[in-house]
């Protein structure tokens, strides 16, 4: 992976301002501390930060093709590149690197805005055509590498991470109240919009076109989707005997794995003890031999230490034991300042500062690239939504009676958490296909806006679609069957917005480490996604497919094992005595310097959660929406305004460099 960043004159030809694209540059080092690479045009400046995987010794970016008419700054891994150079070739071009970047000049020169559909891997890429006079973006189909942009006057800028956008100097760190709204949405920031003002990030599977004319004038900004995700019409879905789809699903993995294991340096595997992780190691000791380091989490709450299990899978495969990352209550809290400003926005979910301080593991132990199994719950269900959700379902038979969600309100009522009128879940379902197991798991943290939101914050959420903002098609999501809409939805929002973000690039590029992710590979989605629902949650037994081959790789406790999902304790920000950070961001000076939240709800509900049954409904949404709250107070100081609070120095888990 690279880290890449710009800026391009709409109006002429200006020389691009060398030093703001330097500072640009140096804002995502982490992302890339190898080496550095500019490309300075009239009106145009790029630059690449490298972090050196593929063709070490002739890699260096930007490139361009035999004429230098075409040149590609790139952030990501393409793992088909030897099979794509040998066509390449075939076709006479000429290439004289070993690195999978030189691939993009030469496919763009073949196939235009066509190549990025046939591009298989993660990546963020910027190209500039001179003869066109065209910059042209894009990103992979999951979102795997972050891509944002900002239009400033008569300057297009764009970087892989919003902190190289600031560093310009020319794009104000100023609040978007929607792209907050979204948080509380979704625990996610799946996009377009961000949690800064004009700034924009690329959906998955977009490209930006940006085309100037002869002078500057005529300048026109496309945005278009090469590819989007589908499922057959409900009831067209492939079925068949279990033997042949195991068959074919396992070859699929293991090619999807041997790929992702191509690198000039040695792949690590992320190990927690799960079926996701455990057939990521098994099978890439099978493709490579047993010598793969493997890294784990050990927390110290018992129910969620995952270290016993990861271990037990590690003798069983014959690797060496896991390299234990240890993560304690209280790293979580001196941890999240580092957690927030590389993730750039309010990360709720505690379990990705133990991902920060893991990737700083691999990298203290000279590692760049480890694989990781995200992607299967989301092509395979592998959430517990999903099973109340069908269970729910039952209670729907009867035409034109919505029991299943006179239920919902009914419990809601009887648990005293604050729910929205019937109709706003209709407005939901009419964006989105129909029904949709993540509208209840969302709906945890969603009613903290009606505990929580300050009164302008109420009106903004009146003013904001964040459903209708995910742009799902619908034509086609209503010809689905109700478990793959909640597959896109599981694609686009959680992980696009969250694993691949806060879990995933950002907290492992923050230590220079690239994650890749099998079950990811283009040609696995494709397989998974004309599966009939029946081979993804048969009965109440979730990922049924996977669970199937992984009886011929690992023992029966990890196939047999249900979805742990770890969270360090959400009470940890509210224990006495209150760290003084926390105290400070929460003090009504504070909460009301912000304006995003109300004061004197902050404050009742820190105190009452505490006399509710731990592990309950009631008290869960409250600590997730104190959890949220705190993160965009936190997110609000280390970016907007830094006079909140002193924030904690110990346990941050520092950049590499």
């Amino acid at each position: 992976m690279c880290g890449i960043a710009g800026m391009l004159d709409l109006a002429g030809e200006r020389d691009a301002p060398v030093d703001v694209v330097r500072s640009m540059a140096r804002a995502i080092f982490h992302r890339g501390p190898d080496e550095e690479g500019f490309l300075w045009r009239p009106g145009l400046g790029m630059a690449s930060r490298r972090l050196s995987i593929v063709g070490l010794a002739d890699g260096q970016q930007p490139m361009s093709n035999e004429d230098r008419s075409v040149h590609v700054v790139f952030n990501g891994e393409l793992f088909d590149h030897l099979e794509k150079r040998a066509e390449l070739r075939d076709r006479g071009h000429v290439l004289t690197t070993h690195c999978d970047t030189e691939i993009i000049p030469h496919m763009w020169e073949d196939h235009r805005e066509g190549m990025f559909e046939r591009l298989r891997g993660q990546f963020a890429i910027a190209l500039w055509d001179e003869k066109k006079k065209q910059l042209t973006m894009g990103r992979d189909r999951f979102g795997i590498a972050p891509l944002y942009w900002s239009r400033q006057g008569d300057w297009l800028l764009f970087a892989s991470e919003i902190k190289g956008l600031l560093a310009s100097g020319m794009v104000p760190a100023r609040p978007d109240r929607r792209g907050i709204d979204h948080v509380f949405t979704f625990s996610a920031m799946p996009g377009p919009v961000t949690c800064f003002e004009g700034v924009n990030c690329l959906p998955p599977a977009r490209y930006l076109q940006i085309t100037k004319g002869n002078r500057g004038d005529n300048v026109t900004i496309q945005e278009r989707a090469y590819w989007k995700m589908d499922f057959p019409d409900a009831g067209q879905e492939r079925d068949g005997d279990a033997k042949t789809l195991v068959d074919e699903f396992e070859q699929l993995m293991l090619k999807a794995v041997e790929k992702r294991l191509r690198a000039d340096v040695p792949v690590g595997s992320y190990l927690s003890g799960g079926v996701d992780s455990s057939m990521i190691l098994a099978l890439a000791s099978h493709v490579k031999g047993k010598d793969i380091h493997t890294y784990t989490v050990q927390v110290d709450e018992p129910g969620l230490d995952e270290l016993d299990a990861a271990s037990m899978v590690a003798k069983h495969i014959g690797t060496a034991p896991p390299i234990v990352q240890k993560f304690r209550t209280e790293d979580a809290l001196s941890t999240y300042p580092s957690l927030i400003r590389a993730a750039e926005c309010p990360v709720i979910d505690t379990s990705c500062a133990s991902l920060l301080q893991l990737a700083h593991k691999v990298h203290s132990n000279g590692q760049k690239v480890v694989l990781t199994g995200e992607g299967a719950d989301e092509w395979l269900i592998g959430y517990p939504w999903y099973k109340i959700s069908k269970a729910l379902g039952f209670l729907d038979k009867i035409p034109g009676v919505e029991l299943s969600d006179n239920v919902r309100r009914a419990f809601l009522r009887m648990s005293n958490v604050p729910n929205f009128p019937a109709q706003v879940r209709r407005d939901i379902e009419k964006v989105i296909g129909g029904t949709n197991p993540w509208i209840d798991s969302y709906g945890v943290l969603c009613v903290s806006k009606l505990r929580f939101y300050s009164p302008d914050m109420l009106a903004q959420m009146d003013a904001t679609a964040p459903w209708a903002m995910l742009d799902m098609d619908l034509d086609r999501a209503t010809q689905w069957h109700p478990l793959n809409r909640g597959v896109w939805m599981a694609g686009r929002v959680n992980l696009a917005g969250h694993l691949l973000q806060a879990k995933g690039d950002r907290v492992a590029m923050h230590s220079s480490v690239e994650v890749r992710y099998p079950f990811l590979d283009e040609d696995v989605f494709d397989f998974t996604a004309k599966l009939h629902p029946r081979w993804k949650l048969r009965g109440f037994r979730d990922k049924h497919l996977l669970r199937l081959l992984a009886e011929r790789w690992v023992p029966p406790f990890v196939y047999k094992r249900g979805k742990v999902i770890f969270r360090a304790p959400l009470d940890s920000f509210h224990l006495e005595p209150e760290p003084a950070f926390v105290a400070q961001l929460l003090s009504e000076e504070s909460l009301q310097r912000t304006g995003y939240f109300d004061a004197q709800a902050v404050r009742h509900w820190r105190k009452a959660y505490t006399s509710m049954r731990a592990g309950s409904l009631p008290r869960l949404s409250i600590e997730m929406g104190l959890a949220a709250v705190v993160a965009t107070q936190l997110w609000h100081h280390l970016y907007i305004d830094g006079s909140l609070c002193e924030l904690p120095t110990v346990g941050s888990a520092p950049a590499a460099t």
